[in-house]
Formats: C-alpha cells, structure tokens, sequence
C-alpha cells in the first residue's frame, strides 16, 4: 500500500524537477547573485506571483537550497573555528589567578607549606589508602576536581590526592592547595620534574611530543588552511582543527601511561581528568573486581545518548591505513579516559608501555595517519585485552561539546567529564550544564573574585 502511495506521489511532479534537481550547479555562479530567494517565505511569494514552470521552478528551488547549504557550512565552520580560538588560548582570568598565586607563594609562608605535612607522608605510599591521581596545568581545574572528590567522599580520611602538574605551575598550585586545605583528605602536589624517575633520563613521550609538533607544524598549514578547505565536510574540518590544540602535545596529556614508574610503591590509583566533576563516595572503585585487567573504564559504544555513546575504534582509527586494517577491528567498543581505574601491580606485569611508545612512534612516521588527534588513540591499543568495563554510572561523558544531556540525568552520574571545547570554565560552556561545575567553585574567595571569576 505504502509503495503504490510513493509511486502515485511521483507521477505527480514532473519530471523535468528530477532532472533540473539533479544536474550539477556551479556554486562559483551563485556568489553574487541577487536574484536568488533568501528564504522559503522569499521563495514561495516569487512563485506565487510569477507563476513558475516545472523547470524554472525547480531551477529555483536548487539554487535556493545549494545557497543555504553554502551559508549554513560557513556559518558551522566559523563556529567550530571561534571555538577552537578560544579553547585553544588561556583565559584572562586563569592567568590571572595563576600570577596572583605565585606572587602568594613567593611572599606569604602560608602558602609554602609542605604538601603534605611531614607526618603524613607515609600515607603517599600506604596502599590502604584510596590514592587518586590528577594531572593539570590548570589550577581552578584542579580545584574543583580535587574539592569534589573530597566533599563527596564518605571516608575523607582515607582519601590521598596526587597532583601532577608542570614546572611553570607549581608554585601557584602549591599556593592553592596550601591556602586551601581539604583536610582531612591528603594532598600531594609535584611537578613532574620532582620525580626521579621522570628526570632521570630520556622520556620517550618527550621525544615523541617534540617530534609531533614538528610534524603537526607541517602537517595541516594552521587554521586557516584548514577552514579553507571548500572540499571536506565541516565535522572533519572540526576534527583537524581539535588536532591543533595544544592540549593533544601537552605532557599533562600522556602522563598516566608512565603510571607504574611515577608510582612504584603502589598497588592502584584512580585517575581523574581535570575537567571531570565527581557527584559520589568513589572509594567503591577500589571494590570492583578487575579479574586481573590493568584499566577499568566505562565503554562507550552502548548507552541511550546514541551521540555520545556510540564511539568504537573506527571512530578513533584510521582503518583505510593497512597498519591498523590488519592489526584491529573497527567495529570493536571503545571506552573512556578521564576516570580510570588502573591497577598497577597487574600494568607492570605487561608491555602496555612499550606498545604505546610503539604505535605513537608509528604514527609520527607516517605524518599522523593512523589517528589524527589525542591520547586516547594510542591508549586503545595499548590496552587492546586489558580492560575491564565498568558500570556507565561511573562517567557520563560528553558535556563539553554538547548539551543534548539533561541536567537531572547528568546529576545522576557518578563522575560527569566535560569533554570536548566547551570547558566549564569557558565563557563557550553550555549555561545548563556548567551549574555542575560551579557549585564547587567558592566566587567568594578573594583569589576567584579578584580575577574576576563568575558563576556565569
């Protein structure tokens, strides 16, 4: 019945429409052009009054529509572009506190203190302890993942806190977290440099960083050579420009694969991205049965949100590459980074370290052509056969780059992550969505309110 409708339906336009719809149009001949409808309200009074034939019609109509194709690509493309310039630079306000924070620290003892205090260090290495990991550049970021884990912890006393961060931001995190103590829970924050391990010697990730930007630098031309680009659709020019950001070459980005060497007197940690907010006790995680994985992670190809959730390695891999085609398989579920559950004692057993250098080496040499952007590309190799899925309550993911996640559904997660461009502490964040973020962020303090922090 359904189809005889379809057919009845066709016989009734003409098909001199099909025919002018479906000749090629040269969009250079539409620039300029006045006499083209500037909307459907436009485009049904013209035909209204001027009583078109089928074919001028049609005519019509196709230039009408390849118009607004053209003007809604530019348009979705300054968009993708404005957001990746204000992703990519370090607001006023972030700079601001972090010079407010080093001046502190080089002027008020208070904010010098050792972290933690000196009878409180064996707990760094105590493995009755729930030890969480955060690496970060950014000290509001770290504040609020570092305070929500606390606030929501049932057994706060139990809880240390590792803080990785960079040479140029450890005095203002070390005057932070001086200034602001989440007692009874422990903090511990180190630059990288601290480590001996890390400033031993070569670190392969340095090497390869340095190598990336090299090859990044030449690769792609910059922004504007991307946008510039008629041919490709606007979600891959999105993607090469998150390529650019300087985030996918910040160390702060890779270093949870040097987890084992960091941490060598501990058995597991949970690490924390810095845009995650934790809603609940996470101390449960340490009761999760690994049956003997590394990473305990939440998948990512099944959930309600389609959108978010539907990520497997051919979203991540290039498999048109032969390297990857022979060595994976596309259809295979991805999982998360940003609340991982990694147990150590099982990663030093394995050659989960070896491979990632491996396969990162493999992508430089072939210009960035096995995966285009970020850590998680390489991750989802090198713990190919060593993950453990977990519970979906554990990290809602997605609450940066789209707000199609209700605020009450997003309230229910265990650990909501802001992944994607629109940071929370972003003035391109979602407004309904940022309230989940803000709310562990006190506007009183004289460091926030002096830099002009805001809820909104």
């Amino acid at each position: 019945m359904a189809s005889m409708e379809k057919a009845s339906v066709l016989q009734l336009v003409p098909e001199v429409i099909y025919q002018v719809l479906e000749e090629p149009i040269n969009k250079d001949e539409l620039k300029g052009r006045s006499d083209i409808p500037q909307s459907m309200e436009e485009f049904i009074s013209e035909v209204k009054n001027s009583r078109l034939d089928a074919r001028t019609f049609a005519l019509k109509l196709r230039e009408m529509v390849c118009l607004m194709e053209q003007r809604t690509r530019t348009a979705k493309i300054q968009e993708y572009l404005y957001r990746h310039v204000a992703s990519s630079t370090i607001p006023k306000q972030l700079h601001c506190l972090a010079l407010r924070l080093a001046n502190e620290h080089s002027t008020n003892a208070a904010a010098r203190l050792q972290l933690p205090s000196a009878e409180l260090v064996p707990t760094l290495v105590d493995n009755s302890y729930f030890h969480f990991v955060l690496a970060s550049d950014n000290v509001l970021a770290a504040s609020v993942v570092a305070k929500s884990v606390v606030e929501n912890a049932l057994r706060p006393n139990k809880f240390v806190l590792h803080i990785i961060t960079d040479r140029k931001t450890y005095y203002p995190m070390q005057a932070w977290f001086s200034l602001h103590q989440l007692s009874p829970a422990i903090i511990e924050v180190k630059a990288l440099q601290h480590f001996e391990w890390f400033s031993r010697g070569k670190v392969p990730v340095l090497e390869a960083m340095e190598k990336d930007q090299q090859v990044r630098s030449q690769f792609r031309g910059g922004s504007s050579a991307i946008v510039a680009n008629n041919s490709e659709k606007p979600h891959v020019i999105a993607a090469k420009l998150q390529a650019l950001s300087p985030k996918y070459n910040s160390v702060m980005n890779h270093i949870r694969i040097y987890l084992p060497e960091l941490f060598p007197s501990l058995d597991k940690v949970v690490f924390l991205d810095d845009d995650i907010v934790v809603q609940t006790d996470l101390s449960p995680l340490w009761d999760i049965e690994m049956k003997g994985k590394v990473n305990g992670a939440v998948e990512t190809c099944k959930g309600e949100d389609k959108f978010v959730m539907s990520k497997r390695f051919k979203s991540y891999l290039n498999f048109s590459h032969p390297l990857i085609a022979q060595n994976f398989y596309p259809n295979e579920c991805a999982w998360a980074y940003g609340m991982n559950i990694f147990d150590l004692e099982a990663w030093r057993k394995t050659n989960i370290s070896l491979t990632y250098h491996y396969w990162v080496e493999e992508n430089l040499k072939s210009d960035l052509s096995l995966w285009q952007l970020g850590t998680l590309p390489p991750g989802l190799i090198a713990f190919h056969g060593h993950v453990e899925f977990i519970d979906g309550f554990w990290h809602m993911l997605g609450l940066g780059y789209q707000e199609n996640t209700s605020y009450a559904d997003a309230q229910s997660a265990g650990v909501v992550h802001f992944n994607g461009r629109a940071k929370p502490w972003l003035d391109i964040a979602f407004p309904k969505l940022r309230p989940l973020w803000a709310k562990y962020v006190d506007f009183s303090d004289k460091f926030i309110k002096g830099c002009h922090i805001r809820p909104s």
